[in-house]
């Protein structure tokens, strides 16, 4: 168990050391911040939102008059407005007075932080048509390029892009007075954004409102205001840990960067050490597990404990740290996996032998249920259940095996025997014997089924349906003619099913009146409009009847002593 236990914990660390569990573990971080739920609108940070209301209020198109967004800065420092944060780009000039309007309310406000995405080789940007400018008016650029994980999911901010510092860290230093740390973030440069909640939850003030001064009172006193777009038409929404199947809008993403920097980062990854310590520490567990207690209550024990893991990571998430999920509990997997492979090595070999043994003469669907009801000269006894039967034929395919060679009809019935024994199995049917080119099977034994004759019927309609068109237009491909019919006979009613033959070769067989009917019923196709025949008896059976059966009427049918009558389903051709 030694062995396994250490096995396990390289294992889980290669995977986790490799990055191959990383999609799975940053799904989990999102799934921690749906469990930990919204935390409420933030009391210092909003934003005005230049939505579809401002485009239809203001009747004017992107990008708009930069002395519009001169106005909603004056409005800003009139109502007293802490820090502004301009996700919008000032990179290129437009008209001198327009221009001139923005960047003397720039000036006014003072502090003003303004976006770009667009850096020189010494890290400066362009805004405002450079450094010299923006030191002129109390102004700072910043990068508003984000970090995205493969699938595209903004999870974390960088501290800097190209040399140019982060949006939300040059907004929090505005705020604070000071630098902000770089140890505040991991060795690659990011940092987790501790997002408020899903798209929404930041309190939004239209753009068009601020413009003309039509606030609420006191909406932005003493608070950063980021100004950005969420309307769809400018493309800056994005998927965050907490947005779920919707996107959420580029400044609000800041706004939640702003608030993680400002209140000093409070998420942050566990150290590495850390992990390494609690996937030893998991691995191990199943393992120690085993060897107390055996291998069945060991299971549960395992999936108490992988419960409890979860519910720790969950509280430690709670207070600001981001444990790992999938490498220890990859660990406890790998332990459990190769604890129970150790304690069932002797008797899986054996049991894998029978199991060969009885592979070679039943279907594989009932080995199971033979090696559970085997005595000790391995006989399967006799059972007695309630079940629909299935007899298929290929029509005219002696006629048309006549005139092939011996190699090329052995590859159609295979092609053939295999499409339509994927059904049977699909749809939990027995595969009881072939038969040249008819198929026997049985649904409801050996492992009783309630549904029996709703899965036959389900198994049947797609063999005269779509599993026919597909061998047909197989067929037809390979240049072998335009295709079969095939007879479908189905009965339900009880059956006898077990183990039969002799000391050197034994079957799985179903036996009764019920197979004999439904034998004689697929026989019944060759000579009717019907390619499916079922009985009274099934259509009772089934348990949810669908809308199209149709009634054939009533039959004589050899062996019976009173006439059955006789199902199809509409328009099976």
């Amino acid at each position: 168990m030694i062995l396994v236990a250490a096995l396990s914990s390289v294992i889980a660390m290669t995977l986790w050391g490799a990055g191959i569990l990383r999609e799975i573990e940053l799904d989990s971080v999102d799934q921690r911040f749906e469990i930990r739920g919204s935390q409420g609108a933030p009391d210092d940070v909003v934003i005005v939102d230049i939505d579809d209301r401002t485009f239809n209020d203001l009747g004017a198109q992107w990008p708009f008059p930069r002395s519009f967004h001169g106005r909603v800065i004056d409005q800003l420092r009139k109502a007293g407005a802490a820090e502004v944060a301009y996700d919008v780009q000032f990179t290129e000039p437009t008209i001198p007075k327009e221009d001139n309007a923005l960047i003397r309310a720039v000036g006014r406000m003072g502090g003003v932080v303004l976006s770009t995405t667009e850096v020189d080789e010494n890290g400066n940007s362009n805004v405002f048509g450079g450094e010299d400018v923006l030191r002129r008016f109390d102004a700072r650029a910043a990068s508003t390029i984000v970090d995205t994980d493969q699938s595209g999911t903004i999870r974390k901010m960088p501290y800097e892009t190209d040399g140019l510092v982060s949006f939300p860290v040059a907004v929090a230093e505005q705020l604070l007075g000071e630098p902000i740390s770089r140890r505040a973030f991991t060795e690659d440069g990011s940092a987790w954004i501790d997002y408020r909640g899903p798209p929404g939850t930041i309190r939004t003030v239209p753009f068009s409102m601020t413009m003309r001064g039509e606030l609420p009172p006191g909406v932005f006193r003493g608070k950063t205001v980021v100004v950005g777009s969420s309307a769809p038409s400018l493309q800056d929404r994005h998927p965050t840990s907490t947005s779920g199947h919707d996107l959420m809008s580029g400044p609000e993403i800041q706004a939640n960067g702003i608030w993680t920097a400002e209140h000093g980062f409070p998420l942050s990854s566990s150290s590495g050490l850390v992990d390494l310590l609690l996937i030893i520490l998991l691995s191990a567990a199943a393992p120690a597990l085993m060897f107390r207690f055996g291998p069945v209550p060991s299971i549960g024990l395992a999936v108490a404990v992988a419960g409890l893991y979860l519910l720790i990571v969950q509280l430690a998430f709670g207070s600001g740290t981001i444990l790992p999920v999938t490498g220890p509990l990859s660990g406890l997997a790998f332990g459990v996996l190769g604890s129970l492979a150790v304690s069932y090595m002797d008797s899986a070999f054996e049991r894998q032998r029978v199991r060969d043994t009885f592979a070679r003469f039943v279907p594989e669907s009932v080995v199971s249920d033979v090696l559970e009801r085997t005595d000790e000269d391995l006989r399967l006894g006799g059972l007695r259940r309630e079940c629909s039967v299935l007899f298929c034929d290929l029509r005219d395919f002696t006629a048309f095996a006549e005139s092939l060679d011996p190699d090329r009809v052995i590859l159609v019935l295979n092609r053939y025997l295999t499409l339509m024994s994927d059904e049977i199995m699909d749809q939990g049917g027995t595969l009881v014997a072939f038969m040249g080119d008819g198929i026997m099977a049985v649904f409801g034994a050996p492992i009783g089924q309630e549904d029996h004759a709703d899965r036959a019927l389900r198994a049947a309609r797609s063999m005269v349906g779509a599993r026919l068109d597909e061998f047909n237009e197989w067929v037809r491909a390979e240049g072998l003619g335009v295709g079969f019919r095939i007879g479908i006979g189905l009965n339900s009613g009880p059956v006898m099913s077990g183990q039969v033959g002799s000391t050197r070769r034994i079957e799985y067989t179903a036996i009764g009146d019920t197979t004999n009917t439904a034998s004689r019923l697929e026989s019944l196709t060759s000579d009717s409009p019907h390619d499916l025949l079922l009985s009274e008896a099934t259509r009772i059976a089934l348990t949810s009847p669908p809308a199209d059966l149709v009634d054939v009427g009533e039959q004589e049918i050899r062996g019976r002593s009173k006439p059955v009558r006789l199902w199809s389903i509409a328009d099976q051709r």
